[in-house]
């Protein structure tokens, strides 16, 4: 008995599936989900490329998270020479952490670590600086639309190109660029481009993405694994 050729519908199924795995073997699987969460930026990983992984990324996160806590609580958001220290004093304990696989127990709870420190630290200099309440709101909506994205792309298997946490600045460039807007007297202005900014990158970049990715994306990626 003759085998029955496999119609067009079934054809065409293998041939989504053979594109999608394609597109996901473009772009390289995060070594771990947890890394890609923290959404690092070039200095932070620079700086855990020194430590070659060797370093525990919770320990001396909270300790920053502790000391910035501190700076803001006397005040250094509002000062336009001390801004600088708080997110300094962050990259310096917790960019070391950014090569470490994160496969400790408690090391789930670095990305949200690191969410708390940006996000209070940007509303905590916008309002010390009255900067209109839109414009910080503008700031973190495109953060925080960036890290849901992130979020959710993971679950799917549809992974961000590497070169978007390096235009996207990172949590430790953010806060840099902030912080010298703040001594250069600019943090109006440097709220209003730097969400502008990241508004057009992530959007455009998400649109793009999920525009192309094809709808049995997951099933593609569950099939090559198998595979």
């Amino acid at each position: 008995m003759m085998a029955r050729r496999p119609g067009r519908a079934a054809r065409g199924e293998g041939r989504d599936r053979a594109e999608t795995a394609i597109s996901v073997q473009l772009t390289p699987v995060p070594r771990s989900t947890v890394v890609a969460y923290r959404d690092d930026g070039p200095l932070s990983r620079g700086m855990g490329a020194l430590v070659a992984g060797q370093l525990p990324p919770l320990p001396p996160l909270i300790a920053g998270a502790f000391v910035i806590g501190v700076l803001l609580l006397i005040g250094v958001a509002g000062s336009d020479g001390l801004a600088i220290f708080a997110p300094a004093v962050t990259l310096l304990l917790a960019g070391p952490g950014s090569s470490h696989p994160h496969d400790g127990r408690l090391d789930w709870l670095v990305p949200p670590v690191v969410r708390m420190i940006e996000y209070t630290f940007i509303a905590a200099c916008g309002y010390a600086h009255d900067v209109p309440p839109v414009l910080i709101f503008i700031l973190l909506g495109a953060m925080a639309f960036h890290h849901y994205d992130l979020v959710y792309r993971l679950r799917q298997r549809v992974y961000p190109p590497p070169w978007l946490s390096t235009f996207g600045l990172g949590w430790d460039g953010r806060m840099i660029v902030l912080s010298l807007s703040a001594i250069a007297g600019f943090m109006t202005g440097g709220f209003a481009l730097l969400g502008a900014y990241l508004w057009l990158l992530f959007g455009w970049e998400s649109l793009t993405c999920w525009l192309a990715a094809p709808r049995s994306g997951v099933d593609a990626a569950d099939m090559g694994t198998q595979d």
